[in-house]
């Protein structure tokens, strides 16, 4: 593992257009980069991509490990085609519409190829003075492909297509990337390198992965996952909001870039395990790992769909601290998720010996 590695990975997942319950492009293209370095994998009736990696314990009922990171990114779903081509749309998870307006999109056609387009409404010159004053609400907002309606049909572009914004990832050469989908494309990253990674270290623990759907739509993936996978324990692989940017006080930055990854205590979905965090900060420490503890009780992930399923599943989340979650581009800091990655790596190896 190293930073190039991060940063490829990093940059072929932020390309994938996958949202929520349209994520089999991003299952493809894990496939090839785990295949070989685990005992079993399969994609289950939701499309999350399930894996096991047995471990050497020979009791008859040894931990598993379950770490879960989410592959859908939120986008848009057309609702509706104007006479003249122009797409009204509907969101698939939760955008800012402050953000939405002369925004590049992606739209979905036959064969998964992408047409581009732009998020537009009725000219501002054309406006009067009091709808300029209105906020726009994406009912007033259209995507425009540059098509006609016959165009749009040879695309096969229909109502139930879906897209997303998009900007191309970028490394801004000083650590930083900036891209789409880093939420949660981030967590799929980490996963890949710490499967490639323990396939080269012997392991008590049985680890299994969830790649899961439709989390930015309920964390329905999850849910299903961890009914088949049976965890013991678990961890969310996630991207949280890095607050440290104007007009917010330390007191509500949930997290900062480039202090290593964010631990969570409490979000509006779970609580976390005492048990698991202490694991996660005593093996930090005992490696010189940089960490830091997100501030309560902001977003939520899938833990608080995992911790709930059959008899309760003890978990938390480890995120990476990225700034502009949930808008068309997202900045982090490549080091931070290498310290991620770091840190999932000891807390299975566990030297600190917490159970």
């Amino acid at each position: 593992m190293d930073l190039e590695s991060i940063k490829t990975i990093q940059g072929e997942l932020s390309e994938i257009i996958g949202v929520s319950g349209y994520e089999k492009p991003v299952v493809d293209y894990i496939i090839p980069h785990i295949e070989g370095y685990v005992d079993k994998f399969w994609i289950d009736r939701l499309g999350s991509l399930l894996v096991v990696k047995n471990g050497n314990s020979t009791s008859d009922t040894p931990e598993k490990i379950m770490l879960d990171a989410h592959i859908d990114e939120i986008g848009f779903m057309v609702s509706h085609i104007e006479k003249k081509g122009f797409l009204r749309f509907v969101p698939i998870g939760g955008w800012d519409t402050r953000t939405l307006l002369g925004q590049a999109v992606k739209v979905l056609g036959d064969n998964s190829r992408s047409h581009d387009g732009i998020i537009g409404s009725k000219p501002p010159h054309l406006t009067t003075e009091a709808e300029r004053k209105k906020p726009l609400e994406i009912k007033d907002m259209y995507i425009d492909l540059g098509m006609n309606e016959t165009e749009l049909q040879e695309a096969g572009i229909s109502i139930g297509s879906t897209g997303t914004l998009y900007d191309p990832f970028v490394d801004l050469g000083n650590g930083m990337i900036r891209g789409k989908a880093f939420d949660d494309r981030t967590g799929v990253n980490i996963l890949i390198h710490i499967i490639r990674e323990f396939s080269q270290i012997s392991h008590e623990n049985t680890l299994v992965f969830s790649f899961s759907t439709q989390e930015e739509v309920g964390g329905r993936g999850a849910a299903t996952a961890t009914a088949q996978l049976n965890p013991t324990m678990a961890i969310a692989l996630e991207n949280t909001t890095a607050g440290d940017v104007p007009g917010i006080p330390d007191a509500e930055c949930p997290a900062y870039i480039g202090k290593g990854p964010a631990i969570t205590v409490a979000d509006r979905s779970m609580l976390a395990h005492p048990m698991i965090n202490r694991r996660l900060i005593e093996n930090a420490r005992m490696e010189g790992i940089p960490f830091q503890i997100k501030k309560p009780i902001f977003g939520g992930t899938n833990a608080g769909r995992i911790h709930q399923i059959g008899e309760g599943v003890p978990a938390s989340v480890v995120s990476v601290p990225c700034r502009y979650i949930h808008s068309p581009t997202s900045l982090l800091a490549l080091s931070d998720i290498h310290h991620s990655i770091r840190m999932i790596s000891v807390f299975i190896r566990n030297p600190a010996g917490i159970k």
